[in-house]
């Protein structure tokens, strides 16, 4: 680790917190239906849109409707999207000629795309059309963003109601995440990558004559277009089979920052959306900091393990100085690409610009074990928040029962129902990832799409898992996906990952809005400073992190222990 190492990390880090307030305001105005400065622009358009669509903004909707119509609406996304990848092969935009996606893929892939997972088992470059590209993939980049922002906005509203049977309009507020939030910001840094040098063009490729007097046809397409979205939207999902890793998706050191940058943004500034949406600012800035926490550990963890470098190299007489270069890129070095992996995963993003699973032992941990705490630092866009309070609602659950205080968070009482609610959505992350990682290591089809032996193929097998579940999309690599198993498995823990967390999480929302929201008392446990910051790190700790830890100290630590012992797999 290098002074100027820090320095790069703390510039972006610090660049992120200047836009968390004017995002944050921007986006809270957006969705109590206040005026913008668009507003005179894009009003006209949503009017328009629900029209078109038959919608009633003003008719509002309980948690269950409100449920049911994002259920119905991922549905029909599912459905479109399943259609345009069997189909690709009759419709237009397809220079490359490229065949149908067979029907395994196209179902992992169209699952992975509605449930902003972004898991890819395929090579963009090689496997999708131009339509495919922008028509499918980049258009449910914008929607499945914009529908987990709206369920953050619903229980949001849980917290400032009282006494209320709904919760908004799941149309509307879809709508404004898209048209306002989301459109706009992916306009200008489409625009940005364009001029750092990403493609934005309808051709196919391009052919080149190499050094060595060869002919190289080289693969290009609308890059940056579905490059901005992907990042914005923590979607993730690569043009390119190398993602961010790839000259075309990530030329240079300021791309790389711009895509860090635009990963986090919109995810953070969010959680101060919530709280002036609930009247507590400085509650939001509490979220903030929990997941600061966390997130800058996780850096530090990655950046410290791959700046020591591997003793097995340090053996033969490489550099030890040099640190692990292995699977990463030399224009981005150590420090950028361990905050890319860190802040990729501890996002829904799953965008990488370094192998992971070319990291050492404690180097590979640090990601995976970042998803596996909840994909809540600060997560997805809008489901990092709705996470995120989760785990606060446990927090001050535990704490009142500690301390003899009441429950409360944010004026609402928490009983039992929201409590058991709770529970059955931090359940599902551990009984997807390590149920279905459990059958895939003893199946031996499954074992046999493994691209090392030992632990190392273990923790291939197990981050599958914790990426789809967690709606991430990043791959260690080494794992050979395409496959009947892999295919449906990984959409099964997507879709599980998504729909099974977010009904118990609205059911919650329900029942708080239902409830009086009361003035905090003496005898209420305070939320809004650094001992609930602790208190709320404890918990995602224990809560989203020790169930994990017998499977890592089959996978990557022992790689770790191994890797010190000068032992190879």
């Amino acid at each position: 680790m290098t002074i100027l190492g820090w320095l790069q990390i703390s510039l972006l880090f610090i660049a992120v917190l200047l836009v968390i307030k004017p995002l944050g305001l921007y986006m809270a105005h957006v969705f109590n239906g206040e005026r913008t400065w668009l507003t005179p622009v894009l009003a006209p358009v949503e009017r328009g849109l629900y029209a078109v669509a038959g919608v009633d903004i003003k008719k509002e909707q309980s948690w269950l409707g409100y449920t049911l119509s994002m259920l119905a609406f991922s549905i029909a996304s599912f459905a479109a999207l399943y259609a345009i990848l069997r189909l690709q092969a009759f419709l237009p935009f397809n220079p490359q000629g490229f065949g149908n996606v067979e029907p395994g893929l196209a179902f992992n892939t169209a699952v992975s795309f509605v449930t902003n997972t972004n898991w890819q088992n395929y090579a963009g470059e090689a496997t999708m059309s131009n339509f495919s590209q922008m028509a499918g993939l980049t258009v449910q980049n914008f929607l499945s963003a914009a529908v987990g922002m709206a369920l953050a906005i619903a229980f949001t509203r849980a917290f400032v109601r009282s006494q209320a049977s709904t919760l908004g309009n799941f149309w509307a507020d879809m709508t404004r995440a898209t048209l306002y939030v989301l459109l706009p910001i992916a306009v200008i840094v489409a625009l940005a990558f364009v001029a750092m040098g990403l493609p934005q063009t309808m051709d196919a490729s391009v052919t080149a004559t190499t050094l060595e007097g060869s002919q190289q046809v080289i693969s290009l397409g609308p890059v940056a277009s579905q490059e901005a979205i992907k990042q914005l939207g923590t979607n993730g999902g690569g043009f390119f089979n190398a993602n961010a890793a790839h000259p075309f998706e990530n030329p240079t050191a300021l791309s790389n920052y711009l895509n860090i940058f635009s990963m986090l943004a919109i995810s953070a500034a969010f959680i101060y959306t919530f709280g002036q949406m609930v009247g507590s600012r400085r509650q939001g800035w509490v979220l903030l900091s929990a997941m600061a926490v966390l997130l800058i550990a996780g850096v530090a963890t990655v950046y410290w393990a791959e700046s020591a470098g591997n003793p097995i190299l340090t053996s033969i007489g490489v550099d030890a100085a040099q640190g692990n270069m292995e699977g990463k890129e030399v224009r981005f070095g150590q420090a950028m690409t361990a905050l890319y992996a860190a802040v990729t995963t501890g996002l829904s993003d799953g965008g990488v610009n370094g192998m992971h699973g070319s990291f050492t032992g404690l180097g590979g941990l640090a990601p995976m074990f970042l998803i596996q705490l909840g994909e809540v630092l600060p997560g997805g866009v809008g489901s990092g928040l709705y996470g995120m309070i989760v785990f606060a609602l446990l927090s001050v659950f535990v704490a009142g029962l500690m301390v003899g205080r009441t429950p409360e968070f944010l004026g609402k009482k928490i009983e039992g129902r929201e409590m058991k609610f709770a529970m059955l959505a931090v359940l599902i992350l551990p009984t997807v990832i390590l149920g279905f990682t459990a059958i895939s290591a003893m199946l031996p089809f499954a074992v046999a799409s493994i691209g090392t032996a030992g632990p190392h193929g273990l923790s291939e097998i197990l981050y599958a898992f914790t990426s789809a579940a967690g709606n991430n999309g990043s791959a260690f690599g080494g794992l050979s996906g395409n496959t009947d198993w892999y295919n449906t498995t990984l959409g099964i823990s997507m879709l599980l990952g998504r729909f099974a967390y977010v009904v118990p999480v609205m059911a919650i929302a329900g029942s708080l809005a239902a409830k009086v929201r009361v003035p905090a008392s003496s005898g209420t446990f305070p939320t809004d400073g650094p001992l609930f910051v602790g208190l709320l790190v404890g918990i995602i700790l224990i809560l989203g992190g020790l169930q994990f830890f017998p499977a890592l100290a089959l996978g990557p630590i022992v790689e770790h222990f191994a890797m010190l012992a000068g032992q190879t797999f």
